[in-house]
């Protein structure tokens, strides 16, 4: 391959992790800040479990006004949950459908994010340094000066 190719490809790779990296970061501040508005006018329930998924989850519950909510997206944070299980949830009263696991909170978003931006650069940085050293020895380039 040519030292432009070696580059290019480089650089893409680079692109792709820091892009996976930015993220899982935004994942985490997006998570945050649903935290903070469900904290800021916070309303509790007992909902029950309607389907159960590492991912999403569905529930209903009824808010003391009378008012069935299912929400569209789901609860947050659903894990080790189970269909026909009835858990304590927390929702913003301003909006109902955003509404979370009792007890849970972004942290537990901290340890997928981090894991996938680990994963990212122990794949990412050794391709690069591989591609920097193969670059380096492509025909056309300069000889590498050692020391």
């Amino acid at each position: 391959m040519t030292q432009t190719v070696l580059r290019r490809f480089g650089i893409g790779v680079l692109v792709v992790a820091v892009g996976i990296s930015v993220l899982a970061v935004i994942l985490v501040l997006g998570a945050w800040r649903n935290d903070r508005t469900i904290e800021s006018n916070m309303g509790t329930a007992t909902a029950e479990v309607l389907s159960a998924g590492s991912l999403r989850s569905a529930i209903s519950f009824v808010t003391p006004d009378g008012a069935n909510h299912n929400p569209e997206l789901g609860v947050l944070y659903p894990t080790n949950l189970t269909v026909g299980q009835r858990i304590e949830v927390e929702y913003s009263k301003a909006d109902p459908d955003l509404v979370r696991v009792a007890g849970r909170n972004a942290t537990v978003a901290l340890i997928p994010a981090g894991s996938v931006i680990v994963v990212t650069w122990l794949l990412a940085g050794p391709s690069i340094w591989y591609l920097r050293k193969r670059e380096a020895g492509a025909p056309g380039s300069a000889p590498v000066a050692s020391s």
